[in-house]
């Protein structure tokens, strides 16, 4: 058995704060791109937030196998929030 991993939402863009055209109000999950029981690989896209004006992709930390989601799209979002729990190969 892997390692369990609970993979998290990033830290925002520091400019977010400093500027906040970007990320001016919430951030929601546009899309979620895996079901548990998929695997993935380091660095493939798992979900994609959206702020309004900006999209980002968020990839995986580590190849493995998705045992749980946390969120769905349309769910609201923020800093540290746990996206989904992976097995790590």
């Amino acid at each position: 058995m892997g390692k369990i991993t609970e993979v998290r939402v990033p830290k925002f863009p520091e400019c977010w704060s400093s500027c906040g055209n970007c990320g001016s109000g919430e951030v929601v999950v546009d899309d979620v791109l895996v079901l548990p029981g998929d695997t993935v690989e380091r660095d493939d896209t798992i979900i994609v937030l959206e702020t309004g004006k900006v999209a980002l992709d968020i990839p995986t930390p580590a190849a493995g196998r998705v045992l749980a989601l946390h969120v769905a799209a349309g769910d609201t979002v923020g800093e540290g929030q746990v996206i989904l729990t992976l097995e790590a190969t």
